[in-house]
């Protein structure tokens, strides 16, 4: 593998180490899940950071609220990103906090001017001290709430106020479309894709004729992968590709199904590319 990882869960840790079915070029990880944590797990995760790059998807940021940043918990993870090498250190365009009460859960930021400018000096503020880029993710929503802008607007907006990167990820922008009535295809060629820094992939669930939940929990559907394929041909360069599997976790050898595949998109198009150019 050169450019698909997979993220790590404790579910499959000591499979993962011994069956040697899957073959991720790299994992990620929620640093929130393993900042601090020592003994057993301390070990495993040692073990597997030593022989694969290690890329983080933050879940409590919380980039969109009006929340000031929690200077403590970026204190620890700069720590963490230095003493793991970490290269991408992603988060979601979402607020988890209000008035510091955690949420539990990601939601949608309003397509808002304000926001915004909010969004925008955080991120700065992000980037500044932990000495790298911020690479956000736009987010799976089910209601717009108070929109003044169209979203490939909000978030090309954040991209140009901040200096941000992109992580696009492709089920999401395919479960958006779907719940809200547009074409993904000409969503995603309406974003900066020069900032794109980082796919993630991924399964959802239909739970009625006119809505799609993104669960992480099944495997990637067809229409998925060819708007991935789509994108991947889009791009101006080659970035990582995350498969993210939360729960219904499978065997090892189907996720590494499910990797190769993604692989093979991104070989098609990229190698090609690269020896052509």
């Amino acid at each position: 593998m050169e450019y698909t990882g997979i993220g790590f869960r404790k579910d499959f840790a000591t499979s993962f180490l011994e069956e040697k079915n899957l073959q991720p070029a790299f994992i990620e990880v929620a640093p929130e899940n393993w900042m601090g944590i020592g003994g057993y797990w301390k070990k495993i995760f040692k073990q597997v950071t030593e022989v694969l790059p290690l890329t983080l998807h933050g879940l409590s940021l919380s980039i969109g609220s009006d929340d000031e940043l929690d200077w403590d918990f970026l204190k620890t993870l700069k720590s963490f990103i230095k003493e793991y090498n970490v290269q991408v250190y992603s988060e979601h365009i979402s607020f988890s906090k209000c008035n510091n009460a955690h949420l539990y859960d990601l939601l949608p930021v309003p397509f808002r001017y304000e926001a915004v400018k909010r969004i925008a000096t955080k991120t700065r503020q992000v980037q500044d001290f932990l000495e790298m880029p911020l690479v956000l993710e736009i987010v799976s929503y089910y209601t717009p709430i108070a929109a003044e802008m169209e979203e490939h607007e909000f978030i090309n907006a954040i991209v140009e106020n901040s200096g941000c990167e992109l992580l696009l990820d492709v089920n999401n922008i395919y479960v958006n479309s779907f719940n809200h009535h547009y074409n993904p295809y000409a969503f995603i060629e309406k974003l900066q894709l020069d900032k794109v820094n980082y796919i993630h992939m991924a399964g959802h669930e239909k739970v009625a004729d006119d809505l799609i939940i993104d669960t992480h929990g099944q495997p990637i559907i067809d229409p998925v992968y060819n708007l991935f394929e789509h994108t991947v041909q889009k791009l101006s360069k080659p970035v990582k590709v995350l498969l993210e599997r939360d729960f219904n976790i499978p065997e090892l050898n189907e996720l590494q199904t499910e990797l190769t595949r993604l692989e093979n998109i991104c070989t098609k198009h990229w190698n090609y590319a690269t020896t052509h150019a």
